[in-house]
């Protein structure tokens, strides 16, 4: 799951970001409404944690831009107002959900995935190929019966590969899906993580390195 959080509270923003990331959540994250439309325009993400307040490009116009474009991001508002006229505003806005400040984290995180639920199909909890099984619910890999223990990179790599069903993936893609905007795009750290999942999962290797375009589960 991928999320852009737009928020010009600083400490809140990456309040929020450290939280995600640590259920293992690819985010990045943006202080005004101009960045978040360029990170909308350049990212596929699903979902969009969007303060309704922003500068540069108030919280409204981006939440009206992103409806407009059609792209898959689901809104999750964040308010400090929460009245019942404010919420309706910002649902007819386009927002899916509407959050009031101050929250628990356990709600913003349960409402992010649920609308992440409704961007596309919802994966199996346990993803299987041969004798590979993933369990995305408890984070457990098994591969014809034996734990393999994985870091969380090596899991979303796996998942990934898991998930496209045979079809070759870029590690452009895996970069975008696993990883974040902090990562540099020009690093081996695909390769690099790549190499440590195969030595991990074991022989006879399951993964394939289609030279020049990617790699598959085939």
């Amino acid at each position: 799951m991928r999320v852009l959080i737009a928020e010009d509270e600083r400490m809140l923003a990456d309040s929020i970001a450290a939280g995600l990331r640590a259920e293992r959540l690819v985010v990045d994250v943006v202080h005004d409404g101009g960045a978040a439309l360029e990170r909308l325009a350049a990212c596929d993400y699903d979902v969009l944690v969007l303060d309704r307040d922003l500068p540069v490009t108030h919280g409204d116009d981006v939440c009206r831009t992103a409806v407009e474009t059609g792209g898959p991001a689901r809104i999750l508002m964040l308010t400090a107002a929460g009245d019942v006229r404010d919420r309706v505003e910002g649902l007819s806005l386009g927002a899916d959900d509407y959050l009031r400040k101050p929250f628990a984290f356990e709600e913003l995180l349960a409402r992010v995935r649920a609308l992440a639920r409704r961007t596309g199909p919802v994966d199996p909890p346990v993803l299987r190929h041969a004798d590979i099984s993933l369990d995305s619910v408890h984070r457990q890999v098994f591969r014809a019966g034996r734990y393999v223990p994985l870091a969380r990179k090596e899991f979303g790599l796996l998942a990934e590969l898991l998930r496209a069903r045979g079809i070759v993936v870029s590690a452009e893609v895996l970069l975008e899906k696993v990883w974040d905007e902090r990562i540099d795009l020009f690093t081996n750290t695909v390769r690099t993580t790549m190499m440590r999942l195969r030595r991990k999962l074991g022989d006879p290797q399951v993964i394939e390195t289609v030279t020049g375009v990617g790699y598959r589960i085939p």
